[in-house]
């Protein structure tokens, strides 16, 4: 059975939680009706399911049929764009870097594909849930 955890304020939006003797980093940014969290390399909103996964449309979500949709998972400043229109990319290939909270956080490609159409560039100011690249 796990101890209860144990939550230390570091600043502002940043905690140390300690969990079975393991500290973690979890950085909270957003209002009340609209909180994210950064753990453990992912990213959670509120109701915190992992919006990492979540943060990708299916086609059926998507009006280009066959397309898949990689959209920012927190609002945050593009640093990095490493594809371009027509690159085959696999999945785990990281497209986009994005900076939120004074952390980078990698835009991986979910499964092997093309990339359509490049929605950012760097230097961009992206919100949550704006599609940064299309793969078909």
């Amino acid at each position: 059975m796990s101890d209860l955890p144990q939550i230390t304020t570091v600043r502002p939006g940043e905690y140390i939680v300690t969990i079975d003797g393991r500290r973690h980093v979890v950085y909270v940014a957003g209002d009340r009706g609209d909180r994210w969290l950064h753990w453990n390399g992912q990213v959670f909103r509120r109701p915190f399911a992992s919006d990492v996964a979540a943060s990708t449309q299916t086609a059926s979500d998507n009006p280009r049929a066959g397309s898949l949709s990689l959209s920012a998972p927190m609002p945050a400043k593009v640093l990095k764009v490493s594809v371009e229109p027509g690159a085959a990319v696999r999945a785990g290939d990281v497209l986009v870097v994005l900076e939120a909270m004074k952390m980078e956080l990698p835009v991986r490609a979910e499964v092997d594909a093309v990339v359509a159409r490049v929605h950012c560039q760097v230097g961009q100011l992206v919100q949550a849930g704006g599609v940064l690249v299309e793969l078909t």
